[in-house]
């Protein structure tokens, strides 16, 4: 019988992992084994250590875009082994650090191919991954923030809808997450990493700098409106279940969530980390967003209250599009198919993308 934390995790985040590179069996196998929630990180370890090894092979037979979706694929399963696994920093940090490494040696493989970048910040720099699509740039650009337990690596998906429509995508881990969780805090300003990722983003050469927008989920979905908020190089802004007032729901979420966030916010305990939580609100900012933004957010969403989303809604300055799926959940994961092409098709008509022929053929 698996432990309570154990059945959160898999009810919760179920959904989640299979639209985000998890193969549904391969998901059944690994948690059908994880009776404590101790277990959890090698169950995922040993799975992704068969899909590293899978890729491994296919580079030394030169087969790369083989290589590249089974390197890709071992990243994600990595790092869902040590998302929410903070309790055990060495395994942890040892996970991650094999996701890293397959997605680096993934990159090349891709296709489009992808390429790491550097951000400067606070005396460090944030770790990114730029994909441009194939031909002549440069190209109108999507900035993608994860959230609290999301990282670069998990993102492939959502990249592959805005390639598909000419946008080139760049993902970053920013303050408290991925590369950078072992060297800065959560950052509630969010504005203040925002301004130094556009600033690298918009000098690459693949970039066409004045055509940006920024995309987040969850918590990443707040630090979204921060930057598009701050920031008028930000054209375009999308928040998917991203929180209006963090702290104000701190108490009620999950005891894993709770724990992330008192981790990764460099918080010595959990009141601490609920008085820190309260920082991160948009109460007079969310007035400050003038470029076009979209709100998608789940009507059975068990972290946030759907009145955060509408609230959101209600008090930015530009143009909203509100999408409620009235039966989401956190982020809309359970139905992937019903947001994730709008989003991208949506993103794409304010950068000047490209939508695709829409003419039927049998017409």
């Amino acid at each position: 019988m698996a432990d309570d934390l154990v059945r959160i995790a898999v009810a919760t985040w179920g959904p989640r992992c299979t639209a985000n590179g998890v193969d549904p069996n391969d998901f059944a196998r690994i948690t059908s084994r994880v009776e404590r929630w101790d277990d959890w990180l090698d169950a995922w370890c040993e799975e992704a250590a068969v899909h590293e090894a899978l890729g491994r092979a296919a580079l030394a037979e030169g087969c790369g875009l083989s290589a590249g979706a089974h390197l890709a694929r071992a990243a994600v399963y990595y790092h869902f082994g040590k998302f929410l696994f903070v309790h055990d920093r060495e395994r942890m940090v040892a996970a991650h650090r094999k996701a890293v490494a397959c997605l680096d040696a993934a990159l090349p493989h891709l296709e489009p191919p992808g390429r790491r970048i550097a951000v400067p910040y606070a005396g460090v720099e944030l770790a990114g991954v730029l994909r441009a699509p194939r031909g002549e740039g440069p190209f109108p650009t999507v900035l993608l923030l994860p959230g609290l337990d999301s990282t670069k690596e998990e993102l492939r998906a959502t990249e592959a809808l805005f390639l598909e429509r000419g946008l080139a995508t760049v993902a970053v881990d920013g303050p408290g997450q991925g590369e950078a969780e072992l060297l800065l805090p959560i950052e509630p300003a969010f504005e203040r990493p925002g301004v130094a990722m556009l600033d690298t983003v918009a000098a690459q050469p693949e970039v066409d700098g004045d055509r940006l927008a920024v995309w987040g989920v969850s918590l990443g979905g707040y630090y979204a409106c921060r930057v598009a908020a701050f920031d008028p190089r930000v054209r375009a802004c999308v928040t998917l279940g991203g929180p209006y007032d963090f702290g104000a729901v701190f108490d009620q979420l999950p005891p894993l969530t709770r724990l992330a966030f008192t981790v990764r916010a460099g918080c010595p305990d959990e009141a601490a980390a609920a008085e820190r939580a309260r920082e991160l609100t948009l109460e007079g900012v969310a007035a400050r967003i003038r470029c076009p933004l979209q709100v998608v957010f789940g009507g059975r969403d068990r972290l946030f209250p759907v009145a955060q989303a509408e609230r959101l809604a209600a008090e930015a300055a530009g143009p909203v599009d509100l999408r409620v799926l009235e039966d989401g959940n956190h982020g809309c994961a359970n139905l992937p198919a019903h947001h994730r092409y709008a989003t991208a098709d949506w993103v794409a008509r304010q950068l000047g993308g490209r939508l695709g022929d829409a003419r039927d053929p049998a017409a």
